[in-house]
């Protein structure tokens, strides 16, 4: 990337000049801390709520698979349009506070209040429209977040400040699945990830250390030239189009695993109490992605290189779902929790490393960033399509399984396509 403005990197250099100063741990901590925010926003509901709701409210005739499927696809696919769309936005404005604080001030509230519409949801309808605010607004909290570390991040520190994004979600998750378990009912349970979604994002806003865009620098805009932004051609940017399939692939195969675990704990293990059964899991996978998301992000600096730890972190994926479709025990599952944290864990912090060295152009990381992340919630739009019919017509929670980890599998082998980043 080259910026185009001079000057030192930091709290007062140029937005558009890449960054050679560290960055601290107040703002590495701040930033994480909204990060998880956003994760709390989005995975209480997914892990726990959006499952028992879709089972209490399922219209007749409907399974609660098929409404689970629904409501999460189409809010996955309001995600896929918002976070590149946000990023957009995010880089071409010129307050005074910021190009992303605004964004994600804006962001938290509209997801707060699409949490609540589901505490207060009666049916499926109001279901699907309170989940598709929480997309659309969380996703603009979440491109302004992920921009600020190319912003603000030298290549040096980019993957050990991914690894405490990692950290961040991780913990996220498991906050937000425990409100939802804790809180005692579907409506307090919504509640509580509706108030730390919008709380959490405070002290990053309260550092004031977005450096504001100056109107001199916004380029002219025109339709089309803002529509056609959003295609970044593979033949012109070879290594950022490999670096997305990866992410793309990978992605699908964790979403494909992680959709019906509920189900899969009720119906196929057959677990007395299934949701706390997913919190369990879920803090076993979270103590050891904890244990080497930071750790592979380290390395991963200080050796200068990215592919392989990708590469083996997404084998390591591809075996914990595949041990979920042969091992269909308690135990079973809980081994694939351990693999699953530790090969997410490094595949966290190292992609997201790779991703930020892959950026076509400073001007446009908002933008790109969220081009890429289309990577992770286009798998959320895809995996109810392809799981619902391989559950219920074509084998089973094997078969799912088996397909998760050969999808991860071909996404991780994909990583050594890539040519400008070791």
């Amino acid at each position: 990337m080259s910026g185009a403005a001079g000057g030192p990197a930091g709290p007062a250099a140029g937005p558009l000049a890449e960054p050679t100063a560290p960055v601290t741990p107040r703002w590495t901590t701040a930033l994480s801390l909204a990060n998880g925010s956003v994760w709390v926003g989005w995975y209480g509901p997914l892990q726990v709520l959006l499952a028992l709701q879709a089972a209490e409210l399922a219209p007749a005739g409907w399974g609660k698979e098929s409404v689970l499927a629904w409501v999460t696809g189409i809010g996955a696919a309001v995600s896929l349009a918002a976070n590149p769309l946000f990023g957009a936005l995010s880089d071409r404005t010129t307050s005074r506070w910021g190009r992303r604080i605004p964004w994600i001030v804006a962001g938290a509230a509209g997801g707060g209040a699409g949490l609540v519409v589901l505490a207060l949801a009666r049916n499926m309808t109001a279901m699907v429209l309170g989940w598709c605010l929480v997309q659309l607004a969380l996703n603009a909290t979440f491109a302004a977040l992920v921009a600020a570390v190319p912003d603000r991040v030298p290549v040096g520190q980019r993957g050990a400040v991914g690894g405490w994004l990692g950290v961040s979600q991780t913990l996220g998750v498991v906050l937000g699945t425990g409100l939802a378990m804790a809180a005692g009912g579907l409506t307090a349970g919504y509640l509580a990830c509706a108030l730390f979604t919008v709380l959490a994002v405070g002290p990053y806003v309260l550092l004031r250390q977005d450096t504001p865009l100056p109107p001199a620098l916004r380029p002219a805009f025109t339709w089309r030239g803002f529509t056609r932004g959003f295609w970044i051609s593979p033949r012109a940017h070879p290594d950022f189009g490999w670096a997305w399939l990866t992410r793309f692939l990978v992605n699908l195969g964790n979403a494909l695993a992680l959709l019906y675990l509920l189900y899969y704990l009720r119906d196929e293990l057959h677990v007395a109490a299934p949701g706390d059964g997913v919190l369990v899991l879920t803090a076993v996978n979270a103590a050891l992605l904890l244990a080497t998301v930071v750790a592979g992000g380290l390395w991963s600096d200080r050796a200068g290189r990215r592919k392989p730890f990708v590469l083996w972190a997404g084998v390591v994926m591809a075996a914990a779902a595949a041990l979920l479709a042969c091992w269909q025990t308690w135990t079973g599952a809980l081994c694939a929790a351990a693999l699953l944290g530790v090969g997410f864990g490094v595949f966290t912090s190292v992609d997201f490393a790779l991703m930020a060295d892959v950026l076509p152009a400073a001007l446009d990381r908002g933008k790109d960033l969220g081009v890429i992340n289309i990577a992770n919630s286009l798998p959320q739009v895809a995996a109810p399509a392809l799981a619902a019919p391989l559950v219920t017509h074509a084998g089973g929670y094997p078969t799912l399984y088996l397909t998760s980890a050969a999808i991860g599998l071909a996404g991780a082998l994909l990583v050594l396509r890539i040519r400008g980043v070791r």
